[in-house]
Parts: C-alpha cells; structure tokens; sequence
C-alpha cells in the first residue's frame, strides 16, 4: 500500500499535534483468562465514547481524515487508562493497519505514551480482527514483522470469520490466534470444525 506524501505529512502532524476528533473517547477493559491457571493473561482495551457509548458509536465517527490520528488516540488513551488503573498484565491493543502508513514512524507514539505514562512496553500485544478488510496483506505483513523485531507481540482476533486463509496465517506468523467464537461454538460436535482449529495452531 502506497500512501501519498500528503497523507503522511498530514499523519504525522495530526499525530503530533493532537488534533481533536471533535469528541471524547474512553476505554473499557475486557479481561482474557487464562484458563489452565485460572488467572488474567491480559485486557484488551476496547473503545468507547465519552458517555460509555458503543464503539459503534464511535465508529461512525471515523473517516478518511481522521482514521490516523483516531488510531493512535486509542493507543495512547488504552496505554495511559491501564498505567493508571495499575495494570500489570497484557494489554492487547486493536489497531487499524489501513490507519498505518510506515510501522516505523507511527509506533513513535505509542512508544511515548508508554514512556511518559510508566507502562512496560513488553507488556504490549498488537492485534487486529480478521474481519477488517486488508487490500494490501503485504502492508499488513510489514506491519507484523516490523512489531515483532521490536519485541512487541501480535494477534489475530475473530480467526475464521474474515480475511485469513491458512496460508496467509503462516506468512503473518501471529504469536497469537484468537478463534471467532462461531468457529468454536460447539466444536466438540463437529469434526470440520476441529479440523479447522487443529490445521490453524499448526500454523502459528
């Protein structure tokens, strides 16, 4: 995916300059167990609107102009919620790859945010739903390994619902799979399913 240098001129001063989206956002904190100890492995933060609307609402919001700096908004805002909150586990942040131009220069913010808010950077896992649509998988690979060398995990939520194909699976090479809730519903009755599953941990 190629990005005019407008666009990235325009990103990067939106990022720094802190444009307003013209509202408020907050975040909410949904945990993820860790079943065999029985304890929380990590919180994905999840974006909301000011009043605790839906991220629906807060979706509808979102255009062109302001997906960029509406991307890294949520990264600060999730990193500083839970450095506040006392968060000491994961912390899985959504992003929007078609939000992100060059890995290198739109991670400067989220490394900032952690800096200035005291949050372990190795704390972060970077995920992004199967179901968005990704025209270019190669940005989407360069965004992966680029987070990766970095030491920062990453994940695919909602497998099996969207964009994945197995072999694309073993490109990205995700740390972490998270199974779209259809595919697992009642899996134990269902060998296609099982085949599914079994074929997708093989690959990662």
């Amino acid at each position: 995916m190629q990005f005019p240098d407008s666009v990235k001129q325009q990103s990067c001063s939106d990022c720094l300059s802190g444009q307003d989206l013209g509202f408020q956002i907050r975040m909410a904190f949904q945990p993820i167990i860790d079943w065999q100890t029985k304890t929380i492995f990590a919180y994905e933060a999840l974006v909301r609107g000011p009043n605790g609307e839906g991220a629906g609402w807060v979706f509808e919001r979102i255009n062109e102009q302001n997906k960029y700096y509406f991307d890294q908004a949520c990264r600060v805002k999730a990193i500083e919620t839970a450095a506040k909150l006392g968060c000491e586990t994961f912390l899985n942040i959504n992003f929007l790859p078609n939000a992100v131009y060059n890995p290198e220069t739109c991670i400067k913010a989220t490394i900032e945010a952690a800096d200035l808010y005291g949050f372990d950077l190795t704390k972060l896992i970077f995920e992004v739903t199967e179901g968005e649509e990704i025209p270019d998988k190669d940005h989407l690979n360069r965004i992966f390994r680029s987070y990766a060398k970095r030491g920062f995990q990453t994940a695919i939520d909602d497998y099996g619902s969207g964009f994945a194909t197995l072999e694309w699976l073993i490109e990205l090479k995700p740390h972490i799979l998270k199974l779209d809730m259809q595919l697992i519903r009642n899996i134990h009755l269902n060998p296609a399913k099982q085949h599914i599953v079994c074929k997708a941990i093989r690959a990662v």
